[in-house]
C-alpha cells in the first residue's frame, strides 16, 4: 500500500492542513481517471479503486509527478458482492478518513434481457446497484460525525430519457439518480453533500470496451463531451449540494426535453446508433 497508517496527519505544506482523501471508483480509465486527476490537481490524496492494476499503478505515479498526491491501489471487481466491504476495511486499517467518495465505476451491456444468462444481468446490477449503494452506506456515517463529506455519484443523462429496448443501463441509472436525491435530503443540514452527475455521451473508453465504437462515431459531434467538463461540472455541482448535474448545453437542452414531453413522443427521438448497439445478436 502507498499510504501510511499515519496518512491523514500527513500536512500540505502550502496550508498546514491534512489533505482530504478522495475515493474513486473506475479510476483506471475515463470519466473516473479524469476525476482522479483532478482531485489531485486540487490538493487531494487518493484511493483509487478499479480491476485494472496496471492502470491504477500508471495513475498513481502521474498524480505523484504532476501533483504532489499520493495515492492507494486497491485492485478489485466490484461485481463481487463482498468488494465494497474489503474496500473499507483496507482503507480503515490504514487509518484513512474518506472525505469524498466518487462513485464512478460502471459499463454497459451490449444485449438484449431476454437472450443474456442471468449470471451476466447479476454482475450487472452488484456494479451498477448493489455496490456504490454499499460503499456509501459504510462511508457516509463517518462524513456525517466529523460534519463534512463529498458524495458524487456518476449516473447518466439516459437516467432521465427513454429507455432503449432491452437494456437495463437507462433503469440502473435511474436508481442511481433517484437514490442520490433521496440521499442528499437525508443528509441536509449534516455539512455532507450528494450529487447525481449525469453526463451524456463522453468521451472514454466506455464505447470501445461495449464494442459499438463504429455506431457511436454516427452521432454528430454536438452531442459529446470531453471528461474534464464533465468533471469539472460534477464537483462544483456537489459543492453547491445540487441534487442532479447535467453537464453540456446539448445534454441539458436534452434532460429538459424529456421532462417536457411525452413519453411517447421522447421514446422516438432514441439515436440509431444507440438502438444499434443494443440489437439482438444472430
Amino acid at each position: 500500500m502507498s499510504m501510511s497508517p499515519k496518512h491523514n496527519e500527513a500536512k500540505d505544506a502550502a496550508t498546514d492542513r491534512p489533505r482530504p482523501i478522495a475515493l474513486v471508483t473506475g479510476a483506471s480509465s475515463g470519466i473516473g481517471r479524469e476525476f482522479a486527476l483532478f482531485l489531485a490537481e486540487r490538493g487531494h490524496d487518493l484511493v483509487i479503486v478499479a480491476r485494472r492494476e496496471d492502470r491504477l499503478v500508471d495513475l498513481k505515479r502521474t498524480v505523484l509527478d504532476r501533483f504532489g498526491a499520493r495515492a492507494m491501489v486497491i485492485t478489485e471487481d466490484l461485481s463481487h458482492a463482498a468488494a465494497p466491504r474489503r474496500i473499507v476495511d483496507v482503507v480503515r486499517a490504514s487509518g484513512i478518513e474518506v472525505d469524498v467518495l466518487v462513485n464512478n465505476a460502471g459499463y454497459g451491456m451490449r444485449s438484449r434481457f431476454l437472450t443474456t444468462e442471468w449470471t451476466s444481468y447479476a454482475d450487472f446490477l452488484q456494479v451498477m446497484v448493489m455496490s456504490w449503494l454499499h460503499l456509501t452506506h459504510l462511508l457516509a456515517p463517518s462524513m456525517v460525525r466529523r460534519g463534512r463529506g463529498r458524495i458524487l455519484n456518476v449516473s447518466s443523462l439516459a437516467s432521465l430519457g427513454p429507455e432503449p429496448p432491452g437494456s437495463l443501463y437507462a433503469p440502473s441509472k435511474c436508481m442511481m439518480t433517484s437514490a442520490s436525491r433521496s440521499l442528499r435530503l437525508e443528509l441536509l443540514g449534516t455539512g455532507v453533500h450528494c450529487t447525481a452527475l449525469c453526463p451524456g455521451f463522453t468521451f472514454s473508453e466506455f464505447h470501445d470496451t461495449l464494442g459499438c465504437r463504429e455506431q457511436m462515431n454516427t452521432l454528430p459531434g454536438i452531442m459529446w463531451q470531453q471528461a474534464r467538463p464533465v468533471v469539472e461540472a460534477g464537483w462544483a455541482g456537489v459543492e453547491r449540494n445540487t441534487p442532479v448535474v447535467v453537464p453540456g448545453a446539448f445534454n441539458k437542452f436534452a434532460a429538459f426535453a424529456c421532462r417536457m414531453l411525452p413519453y411517447v413522443v421522447t421514446s422516438k427521438l432514441i439515436p440509431r446508433a444507440v438502438l444499434e448497439e443494443n440489437a439482438p445478436k444472430r
